[in-house]
Order: C-alpha cells, then structure tokens, then sequence
C-alpha cells in the first residue's frame, strides 16, 4: 500500500515541486507562479505527510479560501485514502465555524447559533438604523454592514476601534450591532473568524489542545489573506505544528477587501528557519506570453521574484490593438473572436477581460448584434443591473406617464417617507378613477389625500418629472444626466464605497449609452424612430431581451478579478489605457499601482495560445469624448513580443496628447490617402448640421472619423454613423 501511495504522490512532479512536497523544514514557503501546478503540490504533499512521514488524518489541517477548492482537494485525496474525509480540510470560515459549533459555550454563544449571510446583515444593519433614527442617505445599512466587516477583518471590535481611532460617529452602531447579534445568537461571516480567534486567546487549554493535534497546517492562495485570518493561523498552529502555505506574492489582487500581500513576505521574516520553494515552469501558456508577462510584473518592487517559464513552445506574439474608440475596439475584438470560430475554436475557449463591470456595455451591444452568444460571468449583463434597471425606469416613466410597472420600482428607490399605506392609497384611487400610478400621486399631491413626510416625497417625486418635460426637447445626455442626479440615483447608489463606486460608473455608462442614440442614424431607420430618447429605450430593451445564453458553446465576459483561477485559449483584455487600467484612482499611490500590475499579469496569465491588449485614443466619458494615453502596462512589453495592430501605434497617443490644442481635441493629422473618404480640406454636407469643412481625418476606411467645422460648432463625427457627402456648393 505504502509503494503505491509513494507512486501516487510522486507521479507527474516536476523537479522544484517535488522539492516542495518533501521540504521536512518546520516552514515552506512555496511561490507558486500562475499555472504552475499548486493544488497538485498541496495534495501531494498531503499524501506524502500521510503515506511516508506517518502523519494521521487527524493531524492535518488544510485552509482554502473557496468551497470548491476544498471539494476538488477532497475528492482528489479520497480516491487514494479513503479516510481522507478525517482530514480538516476547508475555507478559513467554514474551520472557524466548526470549532464555534464545536465550543459554542466556551464561546459565549448559544449552541444553536445561526449563522447570518450578507442579505441578513444589512437588514439587521437597516433595523440599528432604524432605532437610532439615522437615515439611510446619510448611511446606508451596506455601507454599516461593510463598516462593520472591515473592522472585523483586522481583528478590531467597537472598543478596539474606539481605542486605535477614537470615537467615530458610527461607533454606537457598530456597539448595537455587537449586542443585537449577542442578543438574537447571530453571527455573520466577520464574527466567525472573529470569535473563534477570541475563543482560541481566552482558552489556553483548548489552544494547546488543537495545538498539539495538528502536526502541519497547508494553506492555499496564502496571498489572499488578510490581518486577522494570519494571526488566527500562527495562533493555531503554535510552535511545535508546521506550516506549508503556497501562494504567488505576483497574483496579490484582493488588497480592497482586505488581503495583504506583507503577510508573505512577514512569514518568511517570522517563521524560521523556511524553505522558500519557487514554481516557474507553467503548464498553460505559450513562452511569449510568460515572457511578456514577466516583463510588466518585473516592475513592481519589493517583490519575491520569479520568472516564469514554459515547455509549450514560442507561440504567436501578443496583439495590441490601438482603437479609434470604444466602438472600433469592440469591433475588432469581436472579429477576432470569429476568426477564432472560424479556424474551429469553441466560444467557451474565448475570454474578453475587463477592470470595471461598466465596460462590457459596447462589447455586449457588439456581440449581441454580430449574433455571438455569450455570458457575462461573476457579474449581470449590463441592461440588467439595478442601478441600470432604475435609470432606465425613470426614463421610461417620464415617456409613458401610464408604466404603472416603472412607476412601482422607482418611487421608493431612493425612499421618500411613502410608505405601505400611503402606496396601498394611491394604487386604490388609481383603481377607482381609471388613473395611472404617476397621475394618481399627482391628483393627491394637488387635491389632498396624503399628508407628513408621504406629502412631501410624493410631491418631490411629482415635481421632477415636471421638472424632467422641459428638458425634452433638449440634449439627450443632459436629459440623463439630470435624470441620474437629481432623482437621487447616483447619490443613493454612491454610499456603498467601492460597490457604488461601479455601480455609479455603470451609471455614467448609461449617459454615455444614450449619447450614441443621438446620431445612430442607421438604428433609427431601422426601427423608424426619430426621437432619440424613445430610440434609445427600444434599443436599450431589445439589447436586453436578446440573451443568446440558450447555446451552450459562450464566449464570457468578466472582470480580472472574475478570471482569477480561471484559463482560456484565446484572451482579450480591453480598456488598456491611463486612469481605465490603471485605474485613475491608483495612480495616487505607490501601493495602488503595484496591485493594478498585479491585476494586469492575473489578466495576462489567463491565456494560453492567443493574447489580445486593446486601448483606445479616444473614449466616451459622461457623453463627451475624452482623449486616452495608452496604459503603461502595455508600453512595459518589449516591442519585440508584441504585434501592433490598428491605426495608431503604441507612441502615436502620447504624441496626440502632446499635440492637443486647448479644447482637448487632437490637432494631429492623418495624411490624405486613398482609404480617406473625406481628406482634409473637402466640403462635406450633414443632414442636421449643414455645411461643412474637414478640418482633421482621424483614421482610416469607413471606421475612421473626421473633426468638421460646421457653422455653429467643430465637431467628430463617425463616418459609419455621419453619412456625409461631399458638398458641392461654392
């Protein structure tokens, strides 16, 4: 039995994780490049301590930070020790459940505690709220909850805070909270990590009781933990277990929610004497693309270091397309996909990655319209997010006063102190007098039937739409935008930091949406609409309706941080540009940026055969066009690993910044050539905006575009959507 076993660990190892696997140093440290094998060398090595070091089940612990990692490492463990179910083996919550459940009244909790989800933490939260008369656009009961959650990830409870802090202003809640899940024997995910440390200080003796059981601790992605599941770990295991933790300092990405990539380098400083083991050779990528990779991490600093390599061969160089626009982008991004289909690739193979959720509107409305099926993973399809969805509704409330369905989801989102009762009335005089929702408030506001805080909502709610007819006549994305602001929306949706944050950046998305509904002139020939707002919707909802999610051969949509863990053979990775990827946010710090470049080589190192990078010149923010500088990620790849593709390379963009007259737009040409419809100089005509003069041709073919000087105003027009002519006037 104990030869094959020996067979079993051993097979298929190379030379450094065999190195790893029998490390018989107190302390491992293995650096783990992305697809270099680590759950192969976290079961070997559980094998190896079982079959050849003696170890028994019982004496091995090993944390996950996913169920399903823990499932895989279970099952494929269990098929050569059939006891292997005795074996602690699960995420750091679902351990620290089990020893609460195991010591609940050690704990000072009930032994039928129940465990609460993020759902019902905020509605506990919503409740302390309540009691303490704050309103929720002052703090919104998820910003509490995630308060609340942060604080407890670095072991903090109120009074720790109070001490480290001071007293904050939503100290008092957090104090309430405290005593209400006391109170009720609830504990959310926070509190089990929290409390089970706790129980582990408070109880010597059950400390050194599980301290003298487990022989070794492994930790899986050792990278993504954060103060307290660190302290917590080197409280258990003591100083007589030993700790084998496998991670990759380089795939650091989790850092907003609490992760600390220091704990990497603070293990090797503080556990000694440590076998620092480093797995480079990667199974999944071609060399240029390990390459290229390395050369964008390697300037990060401060690292661990570690070059990976590969035995799949050279493999095609990476792509960089430079874009005209987010459109262009798209454009091209979905041609590569059908290239991809046409050589006999499956769309399940195909990846397109993005930094923020907002940036999948244009893909989805290009595929959705190239009849590629697809799905948006770890996310919702962009027309489907709340935050849209509410938008969305109020716009169509203000075109059709009689959408009782709009009506319904926006009157309370935000609240406005309406409640059950003054509802239930306004849906009863509705019925009574054959009214729609929105007249009935209106009826009630004018004539009486409400009174108090319901008076006042109602009213307010009534008023902006009033408010919202007098813009309709005007600009389409100054009527959203007022939209947007004034009902509340992007100030409600602004309080859950980070997430509202995304959710506001799908908001400015929507405008940015609705601005291209102003001059898709083929769109509204082809569903014989002429008022841009009304076009806009019945766009909006046909992209909706069109799921294309029945096949089951997709290509997916997601965030980096979605494609963490995850392979494709063909990768694009979009918006590569200044202030989108890096985000503008991270730029401000040095720490900040180094976990964008973290982010860009997980991005990078999801591909296997082919890897696109996209960056636009030019992209739409809050409906005007913005003039982009390329990401410094991609200038990090040497140039002899990259393919340039698209009208501009990858200096061109600094130069046009360079070359910017005041306004913003670049003043660069394209010379005239054969592929220009419209050279610079030529007379042009436009349907609404008159006669013209071509000023500057920004890139090449029908997917170029052109500045006219018309004679109210300069404009960029897109000759696919524009249907210029020559003029032939004096």
């Amino acid at each position: 039995m104990q030869a094959k076993n020996q067979a079993v660990w051993q097979e298929g190892l190379n030379e450094a994780q065999l190195s790893a696997v029998t490390t018989r140093l107190p302390y491992a440290l293995v650096l783990a490049g992305a697809g270099s094998g680590k759950t192969r060398v976290l079961i070997a090595r559980m094998l190896y301590l079982l079959s050849e070091r003696g170890y028994g089940p019982a004496q091995v612990l090993a944390l996950t930070f996913t169920n399903k990692a823990a499932g895989e490492m279970r099952h494929r463990l269990s098929g050569v020790f059939p006891w292997a179910n005795h074996v602690w083996m699960g995420t750091f919550h679902g351990i620290a459940h089990r020893l609460l459940r195991l010591h609940a009244r050690e704990a000072d909790l009930p032994d039928s505690f129940t465990v609460i989800d993020s759902e019902d933490q905020q509605r506990l939260c919503k409740r302390i709220l309540r009691e303490h008369e704050i309103d929720e656009k002052v703090l919104s009961s998820k910003t509490l909850a995630y308060l609340i959650g942060r604080e407890k990830d670095q072991g903090r409870r109120a009074q720790d805070v109070a001490q480290a802090y001071g007293e904050l202003p939503w100290l008092p809640l957090y104090e309430a909270y405290e005593q209400q899940c006391q109170v009720s024997g609830l504990v959310d995910f926070g509190e089990l990590l929290l409390r089970s440390y706790e129980l582990l200080l408070k109880h010597p003796a059950l400390l050194a009781h599980y301290q003298g059981r487990f022989r070794e601790i492994l930790v899986d992605e050792f990278q993504d933990t954060n103060r307290l599941q660190y302290q917590w770990l080197k409280l258990l295991a003591g100083e007589g277990c030993g700790l084998f933790v496998v991670g990759d300092d380089d795939q650091s990405i989790y850092g907003w929610r609490g992760a600390e990539v220091a704990n990497i380098r603070d293990f090797t400083e503080t556990c000694v004497p440590c076998d620092i083991v480093r797995l480079e050779q990667n199974y999944r990528s071609t060399q240029t693309i390990l390459s290229a990779a390395n050369a964008v991490i390697a300037h990060n600093q401060g690292r661990m270091g570690k070059d990976l390599w590969s035995a799949q061969g050279e493999g095609d160089k990476v792509g960089h397309y430079a874009a005209i626009n987010e459109f262009d982008e798209a454009r091209y991004i979905v041609q590569g996909i059908c290239r991809w289909q046409e050589a006999g690739g499956a769309l399940a193979d195909v990846a397109v990655l993005y930094r923020s959720n907002h940036q999948s509107r244009v893909l989805e409305q290009v595929l959705t319209r190239e009849g590629i099926p697809y799905k948006v993973t770890g996310g919702m399809r962009f027309f489907e997010r709340a935050e849209v969805k509410d938008a969305l509704a109020y716009t169509r409330l203000l075109l059709n006063p009689q959408d009782d369905v709009a009506f319904a989801r926006v009157i309370n989102t935000p609240t406005r102190g309406l409640g059950e009762k003054s509802l239930a009335k306004i849906a009863q005089l509705a019925q009574s007098q054959h009214l729609s929702l929105l007249e009935a408030t209106s009826w009630m506001v004018e004539k009486g039937g409400l009174s108090g805080k319901a008076l006042q909502g109602a009213s307010a709610f009534v008023g902006l739409f009033k408010q919202w007819q007098t813009l309709r006549s005007g600009d389409v994305i100054t009527l959203m935008e007022a939209i947007i602001k004034e009902s509340g929306l992007w100030d409600f949706y602004g309080q859950d930091g980070l997430t509202g944050e995304g959710r506001q950046e799908n908001l400015t998305e929507l405008v940015n949406a609705a601005s291209q509904y102003q001059v898709d002139e083929d769109a509204a020939e082809a569903l014989a609409i002429t008022d841009p707002l009304l076009l806009f919707l019945a766009q909006t909802a046909l992209d909706a309706g069109d799921k294309g999610e029945t096949e089951r051969d997709l290509a997916q949509l997601m965030t980096i941080h979605a494609a963490k863990g995850l392979e494709f053979a063909w990768v694009a990775v979009t918006g590569l540009e200044e202030g989108v990827f890096p985000l503008s946010r991270a730029l401000e710090d040095a720490d900040g940026l180094s976990e964008e470049r973290r982010l860009m080589y997980v991005a990078m190192t999801r591909a296997k055969q082919s890897l696109l990078l996209t960056s636009c010149s030019m992209r739409r923010f809050h409906g005007a066009e913005s003039l982009m500088q390329v990401s410094r990620f991609v200038q990090e790849i040497p140039s002899e690993l990259m393919q340039s593709i698209g009208t501009y390379q990858r200096s061109d963009v600094s130069a046009y910044r360079q070359s910017s007259d005041r306004s913003g737009e670049p003043v660069a040409s394209v010379p005239p050539c054969s592929e220009v419809p419209f050279p610079k100089g030529s007379k042009v005509i436009h349907a609404r905006f008159g006669e013209g003069l071509v000023v500057d041709v920004d890139g090449l073919g029908e997917d170029g575009r052109v500045q006219v000087r018309f004679c109210d105003a300069t404009r960029w027009l897109l000759l696919s959507v524009a249907k210029l002519e020559r003029w032939q006037g004096e």
